[in-house]
């Protein structure tokens, strides 16, 4: 029996595709090729071009998306499932279509709600994340952190997602490192863990964020890093300043890929955090193969 599927996690600038038997990843593609990329009407082309080897070999496999590709600006907008979410929340709320050439399809819908700081939310994607992080990771309470262009601290509960924040750590970085005063006129960058951990030091102090970030420009024209550092000590501002909103002494999952979740790690090593490193990727699949199994009517 044929039990070959494709988990896709499209998103706003990458593709990744999960060419899966059942449970288990065979093969892999990423490209650089998210939805900022695709022209209009051209997302089932562009799929079936990206896929085109698989599809030869194995026929016209059922699709499983999710991510950007289900927003507004997506293939096809899918309404967010508001919180509390289980996972039959959301395979109830999923968009079920047919591409061009046959493969029967699924979009994820995201999920929506009201923030810890009382402000609208949303999310795509890292809610397969989260209900695959649950699914290995079994608790009544469970905390996780999300980095990376929009970070998400969530928190679930017995399995269902019941809130969460956005902080925008990774587009401020870009943003402040390539397109301010901060980054101009910067030689070629170096890692440099003393100055990230400088970042992560001043960050604890607290002060307001739009002064905290000018210290880039300050530390480095009073020679304290140097200039081949700055992109170090603004991730260090940056990443420590997200970390201030998790409560001391807590002990919270952290899902993503290993480099970044170990830059977060250590930032966390000076702010008194436990942050416990989960794979992305695999949180990705394991939480997509349960869905899949929902929208099949075979719960696993």
């Amino acid at each position: 029996m044929n039990n070959n599927w494709i988990a896709i996690d499209w998103g706003t600038t990458n593709f990744r595709a999960f060419l899966m038997q059942g449970s288990q990843q065979v093969s892999r593609i990423s490209e650089a090729c998210g939805l900022l990329s695709v022209e209009k009407n051209q997302f089932a082309p562009t799929l079936h071009n990206l896929l085109q080897t698989w599809l030869e070999q194995y026929g016209n496999l059922p699709i499983v998306m999710a991510g950007m590709v289900g927003s507004q600006q997506g293939w096809h907008e899918v309404p967010y499932a508001p919180l509390p979410c289980s996972a039959r929340d959301l395979s109830s709320r999923t968009l079920a279509f047919t591409t061009p050439w046959g493969s029967p399809a699924w979009v994820i819908p995201g999920a929506n709600s009201t923030s810890q700081f009382g402000q609208p939310d949303v999310m795509r994607g890292e809610e397969v994340q989260l209900l695959g992080l649950a699914a290995r990771h079994p608790a009544d309470q469970l905390s996780a952190l999300l980095p990376g262009t929009h970070s998400k601290h969530a928190q679930m509960h017995n399995g269902e997602i019941t809130s969460f924040s956005t902080f925008m750590t990774g587009e401020i970085f870009s943003l402040l490192s390539q397109h301010s005063i901060l980054g101009r006129g910067l030689p070629e960058q170096q890692e440099d863990e003393e100055a990230f951990l400088l970042g992560v030091k001043n960050a604890k102090q607290g002060a307001p964020f739009t002064h905290l970030i000018f210290s880039a420009r300050t530390r480095r024209l009073a020679g304290e890093i140097p200039e081949s550092s700055v992109h170090s000590y603004l991730s260090g501002l940056t990443i420590g300043y997200e970390l201030l909103a998790l409560p001391v002494g807590q002990h919270t999952w952290i899902v993503g890929s290993p480099s970044l979740s170990a830059r977060y790690q250590l930032a966390a090593s000076l702010l008194d955090l436990n942050l416990s490193p989960a794979n992305g990727d695999d949180c990705f699949i394991h939480g997509l193969w349960h869905l899949f199994t929902l929208l099949q009517g075979n719960p696993s």
